[in-house]
């Protein structure tokens, strides 16, 4: 069964000197002759339906969005975020074509699946655009799937930034379990370990000190992912794929390099795999560099497809690691993740 991508590049959406523009995707240009059929199956996004949106926007954010959209470039929040005259339209066709390959690997027709998209959506608020989203891609998706008859989910956001907007569209629902590393004291400022103490167990956040990378990382897989995983039994695994967590990334200053994001994500594949028959979707958040954002695109299509020769792409960070420990130790504490009580999926 092939993996099911889509790409929605936005070209028309773009702001003089903003980070989040199409030159990040300048490295992409030849992605799908690169990865062709059978073993990749790219699709043609649509753009989300207004009801689609409205599953985790009200109905005034749309309103206004659109509104400021008609009134041509501008900026809606001291980010700052910003939108143009296409805006609105680009931010469909992301949230659609993050639907469509949710509901390819739900529908069995892809096993797993990729979205490559612009605008970013984790930072958006059920009210609000926020932090260069506008709509929330993977939340949308998420409720897609458990309106389609998913009992519980997992979304793993690996990005630089706490996906605050992911956290807020899901906090009281607990059928989703929501899990974000993200670098301490830098934007938006919330995913603190006790930010939410009416769910532990389901909203996990780590804020990690500047420079953590791969070592890091690998120790978040085995000692919090994979219990997670194991302990809540998800039956879709929706990752918030922020390639700003490479250590070249202007914005931020995490340390994973592209060997780390690739071991990461071939670790949340073999999770997936072992604990949903492997329905998992990756969808592209944040990530400045545009090196480092085509060099994370074609680990996680490597992930997905279990293509390439397994090597580890050479770009390690050139700083000395903290040592996280103490911070897991913290995490796991507060979460009493050593409870093998199973995670009930049922709505508030």
């Amino acid at each position: 069964m092939t993996t099911a991508c889509v790409f929605v590049p936005s070209p028309q959406h773009e702001f003089p000197e903003h980070p989040e523009g199409p030159g990040r995707f300048a490295r992409l240009d030849d992605l799908p002759a690169r990865h062709p059929a059978p073993a990749v199956r790219w699709l043609d996004p649509r753009p989300a339906a207004v009801e689609e949106v409205l599953s985790v926007h009200t109905p005034r954010m749309l309103e206004t969005l659109q509104e400021a959209c008609r009134h041509g470039a501008g900026l809606v929040d001291s980010a700052p975020t910003y939108v143009t005259a296409g805006s609105f339209e680009d931010a469909l066709l992301a949230a659609g074509g993050t639907l469509g390959c949710t509901r390819a690997v739900l529908d069995g027709t892809a096993r797993n699946a990729f979205a490559i998209v612009r605008p970013p959506g984790h930072h958006a608020e059920p009210d609000h655009p926020m932090g260069f989203c506008l709509f929330n891609n993977i939340a949308i998706a998420a409720q897609a799937a458990l309106a389609g008859g998913v009992r519980k989910l997992l979304v793993v956001d690996f990005d630089a930034h706490h996906g605050n907007g992911t956290q807020a569209a899901f906090w009281k629902d607990e059928r989703l379990a929501y899990f974000s590393s993200h670098q301490e004291g830098i934007y938006p400022g919330s995913g603190r370990i006790d930010d939410a103490p009416h769910a532990r167990g389901r909203i996990v956040d780590l804020p990690l000190p500047a420079r953590s990378g791969d070592t890091a990382f690998a120790l978040i897989a085995e000692e919090v992912l994979a219990p997670l995983v194991r302990r809540l039994e998800p039956e879709l695994l929706l990752v918030s794929a922020g390639f700003d967590a490479h250590w070249r990334d202007p914005l931020t200053s995490l340390g994973l390099s592209s060997g780390g994001i690739a071991a990461l994500c071939r670790r949340l594949v073999a999770l997936a795999e072992a604990a949903c028959g492997g329905r998992i979707v990756f969808v592209l958040e944040g990530g400045y560099d545009p090196g480092a954002v085509a060099a994370g695109v074609e680990v996680v299509l490597e992930a997905l497809t279990g293509s390439g020769s397994g090597a580890q792409p050479a770009d390690p960070s050139p700083y000395p690691e903290p040592d996280i420990r103490p911070r897991l130790e913290a995490l796991l504490r507060w979460h009493g993740m050593h409870s093998s009580t199973p995670f009930e999926g049922t709505k508030s």
